[in-house]
């Protein structure tokens, strides 16, 4: 087993010289069919996906990595390429290789996001703040057409990739249209659970924008206290026209975009 030193990176590109080393361990079994830069790669990407290298930590150029791993350079250079290719880590010219502070890209279209960050290899988890039933007020009443004060289903969630928050989800259902558990919703996407439900959604009226977070939002999203997000309200309608949620989400703008497809029109 070869423990391999991490610096962490701490601000500019010129800190990580005086940036303390994290040991990591690599167990690279020689005998096995298993390439040694796939095993290697998995081993670093898991230790990415857990938090043990967080975003900014320096792993070291090539030369160094195949001498502490005894591994050839060629080796250890297309272990890193696959996941410089997943957006994993990044390549510094006179830093080394360093961990991503990766960004999700969005499109504009009727599609969770759990699903988006799933179909672009962004790990996706959950973590459930809140769910259960509450009288609706004026806002979301008149998003889901129901009378105020009635019974609500509150879901509120943050949605992670490789342990880093990305979005905090506040969704509101009508009373008794999902039956479901804080596991269930830890596991996958609300509209998938919608859509396993015989849910078929069909379109959608959205707004989007920008501003700073609370302190409370920041604390949350791992952001300073006032750093930009962007906020994203969507009410969502069945094949029937019948409203079936409406959700108020906020991304963090370090690492979330939304992408936009222009058409000309004739």
């Amino acid at each position: 087993m070869a423990r391999v030193p991490v610096r962490r990176a701490a601000g500019s590109p010129r800190a990580p010289a005086a940036a303390p080393r994290v040991g990591l361990d690599f167990s690279l079994d020689r005998s096995s069919p298993v390439p040694l830069y796939y095993q290697l790669a998995q081993q670093l990407e898991s230790a990415i996906q857990r938090g043990v290298l967080g975003p900014g930590s320096l792993l070291g150029n090539e030369v160094e990595l195949a001498g502490r791993l005894g591994l050839s350079r060629p080796t250890v250079r297309q272990a890193i390429q696959t996941l410089v290719d997943k957006g994993l880590l990044v390549r510094r010219r006179g830093v080394g290789t360093q961990v991503m502070h990766s960004q999700v890209k969005r499109p504009l279209e009727l599609s969770s996001l759990y699903d988006d960050m799933e179909s672009a290899g962004q790990s996706p988890t959950t973590q459930v703040l809140h769910h259960g039933i509450e009288p609706a007020c004026a806002e979301v009443a008149a998003a889901l057409d129901v009378a105020e004060g009635s019974g609500v289903h509150r879901v509120e969630r943050l949605r992670l990739t490789h342990g880093q928050p990305v979005a905090a989800l506040c969704n509101y259902l009508p009373e008794g249209l999902l039956n479901v558990d804080t596991a269930r919703l830890e596991s996958t996407g609300l509209y998938r659970v919608m859509r396993a439900a015989g849910i078929h959604l069909h379109s959608a009226r959205q707004s989007v924008g920008a501003r700073s977070a609370t302190p409370e939002e920041a604390e949350r999203l791992r952001e300073p206290t006032g750093a930009a997000v962007l906020t994203m309200r969507r009410t969502a309608y069945d094949d029937t026209g019948r409203a079936v949620e409406y959700g108020t989400h906020i991304y963090r703008a370090s690492r979330y975009a939304f992408e936009f497809q222009l058409l000309v029109r004739p």
